[in-house]
């Protein structure tokens, strides 16, 4: 069976490392193609993701690059369609919800290749987000359908798609977590800032509903800037976080000692997120890391596509606003809770799971 992988964007490699791994182990079964539409194309967002998580290098790299999102989807359409007529696979793995996960589904439609959508079923129930979207079309065009909790195949099941096309198997993020901790354990990065274990808060900032919202973005800074009197505050920012902070300089924002690093690679996050005394996040990934490591978690969003996090993990949603940031890091800091259980399945094993699965498309 040839299979290619589609990877775009930063969430996207720690998943696709997980089901490359485990079909490796069947090489006279499987044989695998990587394409990178370039997405995420810088080293810090990129091509550190390859070097530690043991990616191979990308069989094809696009470049398609940033822009709007029809720019971007487009421009990912146009290059993948080269692609997939040059390579003929059987099956087409697309993993998460960037803009290259429904763009690539979309060419398999068209020109009848079977798609398997790694991580679906998931729902924010938020059609303002663009992953929203994502989602809700790459599902309905997916042949297969792999689930990383329950609540997801009762969103599918709602929506039409034939159960017989749905496998619950886990969350292949925990299954890159669990292999990649023992090398996270040993990275400097806690040392080389001085940074003592639950002695800090983590923060980490993406979504345009926070950082392109002037008024939004001003008020979590300024709570960073009061927790900061608290606790260290380590806050390695997005690329494109950095210029909406930039740009707000000039309101005289006050977040005096938030510590403003490089974005790090995948080893060093996952090294300062285990040893945080508390996340603040709105990306999806953190949430399920932080569920896995027991790290408390609040979500600056009203809403999550992941409420498996909320109900067997660290995770709690928070308004994004100064005084609802700082009441609930109070919260979180004076409550010590059970964070030891995890949600079914996030076993690091989902992508064994997968090839089973594949395993009987083979007969």
């Amino acid at each position: 069976m040839k299979i290619l992988h589609v990877a775009g964007a930063r969430p996207n490699f720690m998943k696709v490392a997980a089901v490359i791994a485990a079909l490796e182990q069947r090489p006279a079964l499987f044989e695998q193609r990587l394409v990178h539409t370039g997405q995420h194309y810088d080293y810090e967002m990129s091509q550190v993701f390859f070097d530690e998580l043991r990616l191979p290098q990308p069989d094809e790299f696009l470049n398609c690059g940033s822009g709007t999102h029809a720019e971007q989807t487009a421009r990912v359409m146009l290059a993948f369609e080269l692609a997939l007529l040059h390579d003929r696979p059987d099956w087409v793995f697309v993993v998460g919800d960037v803009n290259s996960t429904l763009a690539c589904a979309l060419v398999c439609a068209k020109l009848g290749v079977r798609v398997a959508h790694v991580e679906a079923g998931l729902r924010s129930w938020d059609r303002a987000m663009p992953e929203e979207i994502n989602r809700l079309l790459t599902d309905q065009i997916a042949d297969l359908l792999f689930t990383p909790s329950p609540e997801a195949e009762t969103n599918l099941l709602r929506e039409g798609i034939a159960p017989e096309k749905i496998h619950f198997v886990g969350n292949v993020m925990i299954d890159t977590l669990v292999r990649m901790l023992p090398s996270a354990r040993s990275r400097s990065v806690l040392a080389d800032l001085g940074l003592a274990r639950g002695d800090y808060y983590l923060v980490t900032l993406h979504r345009p509903s926070n950082v392109d919202d002037a008024q939004l973005l001003a008020e979590i800074l300024s709570a960073l800037g009061e927790l900061a009197q608290r606790k260290r505050v380590i806050f390695p920012v997005h690329p494109r976080t950095r210029q909406r902070i930039e740009q707000l300089d000039s309101r005289n924002i006050r977040f005096t000692g938030v510590e403003l690093l490089e974005p790090k690679g995948y080893l060093d996050f996952l090294a300062l997120t285990e040893a945080a005394g508390l996340a603040l996040t709105d990306s999806g990934g953190v949430q399920e890391e932080t569920t896995y490591l027991g790290v408390p978690c609040l979500t600056l969003r009203p809403g999550t596509e992941r409420p498996v996090t909320l109900t067997h993990g660290s995770n709690r949603l928070c308004a994004s606003q100064r005084e609802a940031i700082l009441s609930a890091v109070e919260q979180a800091d004076a409550v010590a809770s059970d964070l030891t259980r995890r949600p079914p399945l996030w076993d690091g094993r989902a992508a064994d799971r997968i090839v089973e699965v594949m395993l009987r498309q083979l007969l």
